[in-house]
């Protein structure tokens, strides 16, 4: 969130900052990805590509869930997993979190979306 979302009592998602991710096949090298991606440049010149890269993670230990339904009802699976993690001696190792789409929200009806929500976490001593 941006600082005019963080001084706000309610999430106004239009404060969101956010980084869209896909998850690309183990053969895809930075080598492929960057073929790639000068030949859509060359395709399409009026594409702003210019912040596309090619990016590896590693998140080590994290807490996830899957979280049925509407994206305005996530919290409800947040606290789920907050409450798992009070259980099992963990902490949220920091603020942010992933999501991963599971439903296509254009062909799936809002009570029928599934998303994987995950955050990192540490054990508690």
């Amino acid at each position: 969130m941006d600082e005019e979302g963080r001084k706000k009592d309610y999430l106004d998602k239009n404060h969101l900052v956010y980084k869209l991710m896909i998850r690309q096949p183990d053969f895809v090298t930075e080598e492929l990805f960057q073929y790639a991606l000068d030949a859509v440049k060359k395709k399409k010149p009026d594409l702003d590509a210019d912040q596309v890269h090619f990016e590896t993670i590693t998140e080590g230990l994290c807490v996830q869930a899957m979280h049925l339904g509407s994206y305005d009802d996530e919290w409800k699976t947040f606290e789920r997993m907050e409450a798992y993690c009070a259980e099992n001696h963990l902490k949220r190792a920091e603020k942010t979190h992933k999501e991963i789409y599971i439903s296509d929200p254009r062909k799936t009806a809002p009570e029928k979306l599934k998303t994987v929500l995950r955050f990192k976490v540490e054990k508690i001593e």
